[in-house]
């Protein structure tokens, strides 16, 4: 069977080998991860169900977390199911074409999560700092106008990165150490030089997840001082108490994705492959299903919205 396009050194395939020196438990692992990926699209689609049906709860805190669960079901979606392909059908391959578009998904979602983190920063600093102009300022406009720039943004940035990853010649290897297909993974395969790939790698972190971070906790700063400002203990405490959801989605998020990007440039023999993937995985598996649990139970108007919607079809279970 022919692998490689002699034209262009490019696979017809690749070889995705799921968890190396884990292979005897990839069936094993399915569990866990097929419950994750469930919960994960079972509370994603409630928080979406109950914010887009409920007039009460359409402002801009909850347009934004309608965002963030629309951007968290299609990022677990990209990688997860071809993951537990892998794992119950040992359907390892991955047209390459298939797999360079599994890339760009991966890395432009995680481009518009982080965005979209910013902006929900963004939105706790106006509603603390400026409390009186927060309706005027956090307009349907403006949610537009920074829902667009969001996806353009990610989009100018995940472009290249897969750009570089076609133009490169894969001769010797078409068989990936990993559940599914990304960017340094699937460079390390190539028989050119990579450098250009690993710096544009560096770049992309530095310009999206590096400088958003930069402007959350500058964000934060500002809220920390505007909250120690109040007067009373009581104040203090509920307006420090409004942004303890988005601080815990925060630290989900930027935790697996620094380690798994330190992860990337240390030699094997420090972290071995399956700790680096399964950290990898946990990356668009955790997150996605913890985000909507957070904001659900922390957030008083969702976890009323959702016990009043139950109650309303029991009652219509009985008439």
């Amino acid at each position: 069977m022919e692998i490689f396009n002699t034209s262009y050194f490019h696979p017809k395939y690749f070889i995705l080998m799921g968890i190396p020196g884990l292979e005897d438990s990839h069936l094993l692992l399915s569990i866990p991860f097929c419950f994750l990926f469930i919960l994960t699209l079972m509370g994603n689609s409630v928080l979406l169900f109950i914010i887009g049906t409920n007039q009460s709860l359409h402002q801009p805190m909850y347009m934004f977390l309608m965002m963030l669960a629309v951007t968290d079901l299609l990022l677990c979606s990209s990688a997860v199911p071809k993951t537990l392909s892998i794992f119950w059908f040992k359907s390892h391959e991955i047209l390459f074409n298939c797999c360079l578009l599994q890339v760009f998904f991966i890395h432009y979602l995680s481009v518009i999560e982080t965005s979209v983190l910013l902006i929900m920063a963004y939105d706790r600093y106006v509603a603390i700092c400026f409390p009186l102009t927060y309706q005027v300022t956090l307009t349907n406009s403006l949610i537009v106008k920074a829902t667009i720039i969001a996806l353009f943004r990610a989009f100018c940035i995940i472009t290249p990165l897969v750009l570089l990853l076609d133009r490169l010649p894969y001769q010797n290897s078409n068989v990936i150490d990993h559940t599914y297909c990304e960017n340094m993974g699937v460079a390390k395969l190539a028989t050119a030089d990579t450098l250009v790939n690993s710096v544009y790698g560096l770049v992309v972190a530095t310009s999206s997840t590096g400088i958003d971070l930069i402007f959350i906790v500058a964000s934060y700063i500002n809220i920390f001082r505007a909250v120690l400002r109040l007067p009373s203990s009581e104040d203090r405490f509920k307006a420090f108490n409004t942004c303890v959801s988005h601080l815990c989605v925060i630290t989900l998020f930027y935790i697996p994705a620094f380690f798994s990007f330190i992860a990337h440039r240390v030699s094997k023999d420090k972290i071995p492959p399956s700790a680096h993937i399964m950290l990898a995985n946990l990356y668009v598996l955790v997150p996605p299903m913890m985000n909507p649990i957070i904001y659900g139970v922390r957030t008083k108007d969702i976890r009323q919205k959702f016990f009043l919607n139950k109650w309303n079809r029991n009652k219509n279970k009985g008439e």
